[in-house]
């Protein structure tokens, strides 16, 4: 069916398993941030070095987005996703067994490639196949099943931490091997990858030089959204615990009403893009971001802490939901397998700096005011760039040209 009709079953099945896969693979990476200061002791490590392990996963993605993005455009989408999905659902149960935090580091490193990869060849795969008048709604859906990962997580630590403690929580991310089994049988592969492949390597090669003006773009715009999720995500838990000294469950609620927040968020600014663009958009909801600040950081009150929480996850998520199909129709067809991913995990490279930074300046300023300035400042710098770019909202993707 083409993009401009309703989904078929097998629209349906990319979307989901897109969903899923980015669903499973943040849930593995935040489940070291809840159990950070756990991990922390039983390795006998500072929050800060801690936060290093973090910033490792961030800073090893851009290399799993680049090996499996030239794999989804030479070779197509559904295969790089299957292996992906394998690979970091593999490394993450192996950090379950780390004897010690160098091991740890490495192993987290690993888990990067993977998750870096399937970002960008999930998304092309899944926007590739959705009706384009229905983009930037299955865009808010998809980009959310991180805070969906994210809100998965946190339930797991609030029941079953405190009786399995952090490595058994770490056996649960074998299941991502598990979609791979369901994309072999319910997933085909992308009409527009078909159309648009490139011959050989010099072809995909010259292809992806012929774009570096919208890569460098891509990349400047995803360092200032990564500036603003991961420095109101990563570090908020830490915040909680040594600012607020709220207990694990307390903190677990907090988190999870947060999510929702992000979730609704993703799924309502995605829509609203459709219909008014989705620069506008993104500068919306950041803008109402700042309005936020407040009460998320500088609450008087549990209460209000909770409400703030999920006011600006609604808001910092709802600009995060445009992304997949922003940089997908930004991008042409023949590379938006490599494109998209490697300019995201590159700025998430860039952008998951915040988080080191935070942890560093909080150990001199309180967390509050720390969180507080840093995200008014990002906030600002994230919608001035989303409106100085590009917008190619409604591209028709099935025209089959390689450019």
């Amino acid at each position: 069916m083409s993009n401009t009709g309703s989904p078929s079953r097998d629209q349906t099945a990319a979307v989901a398993a897109g969903f899923i896969g980015w669903m499973l693979d943040a849930f593995d990476y935040f489940l070291v941030v809840y159990c950070l200061t756990a991990i922390a002791k039983d390795f006998g490590k500072s929050d800060k070095e801690m936060a290093l392990a973090i910033t490792v996963t961030l800073a090893f993605r851009p290399l799993g987005a680049f090996i499996f993005g030239l794999l989804a455009d030479k070779y197509g989408r559904r295969m790089p996703l299957m292996l992906n999905l394998i690979f970091y659902s593999t490394m993450q149960v192996a950090a379950a067994f780390a004897p010690n935090y160098t091991t740890f580091l490495v192993l987290r490193a690993l888990f990067g490639i993977g998750m870096g990869g399937e970002w960008g060849v999930g998304a092309s795969l899944t926007m590739e196949k959705v009706p384009a008048r229905l983009r930037g709604l299955l865009s808010g859906f998809l980009q959310e099943g991180y805070a969906a990962g994210n809100l998965l997580a946190v339930v797991c630590y609030f029941f079953l931490f405190k009786h399995w403690g952090w490595r058994p929580l770490f056996l649960l991310g074998g299941f991502p091997a598990l979609l791979a089994v369901f994309i072999r049988f319910h997933v085909k592969e992308s009409e527009v990858w078909e159309k648009s492949r490139h011959t050989d390597w010099g072809s995909l090669g010259r292809g992806i030089l012929a774009n570096w003006k919208i890569f460098l773009y891509l990349v400047l715009f995803i360092t200032f959204m990564s500036f603003a999720s991961h420095g109101t995500q990563d570090m908020y838990p830490v915040f909680l615990q040594r600012y607020w000294h709220l207990d694990g469950p307390t903190r677990s609620v907090v988190s999870m009403i947060s999510m929702v927040g992000a979730i609704l968020g993703g799924v309502v600014f995605g829509f609203f893009s459709d219909r008014r663009g989705r620069r506008r958009a993104v500068a919306i909801s950041l803008g109402l971001a700042c309005l936020a600040i407040p009460l998320w950081a500088l609450a008087p009150n549990l209460p209000l802490l909770v409400v703030g929480g999920f006011l600006m996850q609604f808001m910092v998520q709802g600009a995060w939901g445009v992304v997949p199909a922003h940089l997908s129709e930004l991008t042409p067809n023949a590379v938006r397998g490599f494109v998209p991913g490697f300019a995201y995990q590159m700025g998430v490279l860039f952008g998951g700096s915040i988080v080191y930074l935070q942890a560093a300046v909080a150990e001199h300023v309180s967390y509050a005011n720390t969180m507080a300035i840093t995200a008014g400042v990002v906030f600002v710098g994230a919608a001035v760039v989303a409106l100085m770019g590009p917008e190619k909202r409604g591209e028709a993707f099935g025209d089959g040209k390689i450019s």
